[in-house]
């Protein structure tokens, strides 16, 4: 018996051993590549990682003032290698809708590292321009966020997790596409109690509410044959959430790679099969592209083990940022989340890519 079970215990780790081989250590132009079973660490992991090609910060969440008026905010700090290697280039993005008004605000920077912008090594500290995300707490992950749209919108913001930092994927590592190199860290703050202040011109307003937080380390994030992703970061008012991305191949359908992922009320994850119905369509007068303005999702509550159904209602169509400096327009927007019976039952926020045109990352 004793012998029997060291040699499954062999068998099982000469398994896990091909397996990881299976995974090259770098892409082809020689950044590296999610691996299997790497152990995080923090705040270490929280920082910039140059050796990967692409890296990014993004931060969504709903907020409002005393008398229910409600915001949407996205703030987006990525990092990315020259082609020449010889130094990291910044974008960032910020955006803000105003649900009353239906004004969608957003602008976008982009610099060369140094003086301008940076992503600091070994910690959360990340600039680009004025606007800012940095740890704030030596003793926990809370942040501060300063943002704003040009001379139009400030925010200045605090983010306490409410629940632990998820990991998504498998063993570590989210699958993007059949090819090894299609993958990534997608580490998650899927909770953020969030306070601070919105300006707009003289008017300063105090809001709260929640957000969410990525931070996805990749080089290369989508499969050869993909053309763009539709994702969706959803919180439930039972204090649930789900992430979910469904990669697109040019005739519509989904990559198996498509991923759903519910996290429960202590941060525990699950993944489930699912369904995406595109409701209705809204067409962007700048750009022509024809994005899902709302959107059917029925998959299975790990909770009940029954069938569900929920939709995303935009707060505003027009949720559209043009991607003059990135070079890649897309739609990211504030949703209601509705029950089947019509009932707001959690907020979302949605990304939808490659409806402008095929997403190079």
């Amino acid at each position: 018996m004793q012998l029997c079970l060291h040699f499954i215990v062999g068998i099982f780790v000469i398994m896990a051993a091909c397996s990881r081989a299976q995974v090259p250590l770098v892409t082809a132009d020689g950044f590296a590549v999610p691996q299997p079973g790497h152990e995080f660490s923090f705040p270490r992991d929280h920082g910039a990682h140059p050796e990967f090609k692409l890296e990014w910060w993004y931060l969504t969440g709903h907020l409002f003032d005393k008398d229910g008026r409600r915001f949407g905010y996205q703030a987006t700090f990525f990092r990315s290698a020259a082609p020449d290697r010889s130094t990291q280039v910044y974008l960032a993005h910020m955006a803000i809708i105003d649900a009353k008004s239906g004004k969608f605000y957003y602008q976008e920077r982009l610099n060369r590292e140094g003086w301008d912008a940076d992503a600091e090594i070994g910690d959360l500290n990340v600039h680009n321009g004025p606007w800012s995300l940095r740890i704030s707490d030596e003793k926990s992950p809370r942040m501060d966020l300063h943002g704003g749209v040009r001379a139009d919108v400030l925010f200045q913001l605090d983010l306490s997790p409410v629940k632990p930092l998820v990991v998504f994927g498998e063993n570590g590592v989210s699958r993007k596409g059949a090819e090894p190199t299609a993958a990534s860290y997608y580490l998650t703050f899927p909770r953020l109690r969030t306070t601070g202040t919105i300006t707009f011109g003289s008017e300063t307003i105090p809001v709260k509410g929640e957000s969410w937080m990525d931070h996805e380390i990749s080089s290369s994030q989508l499969g050869s044959n993909q053309i763009g992703w539709d994702w969706a970061g959803v919180q439930f008012n039972d204090g649930r959430e789900i992430m979910l991305y469904r990669l697109r191949f040019r005739d519509g359908t989904a990559d198996p790679a498509s991923s759903l992922t519910w996290v429960d009320a202590a941060g525990r994850t699950k993944k489930s099969a699912f369904t995406w119905e595109v409701l209705s369509r809204w067409t962007s007068p700048s750009t022509g592209a024809a994005y899902p303005s709302r959107v059917r999702i029925t998959t299975t509550d790990p909770a009940t083990e029954t069938k569900t159904a929920f939709i995303l209602e935009p707060l505003a169509q027009n949720q559209e940022l043009a991607g003059r400096l990135g070079g890649i327009p897309y739609w990211e927007g504030a949703c209601r989340v509705l029950s089947a019976d019509g009932r707001e039952i959690g907020s979302a926020y949605l990304e939808l890519t490659g409806y402008a045109k095929d997403l190079k990352l």
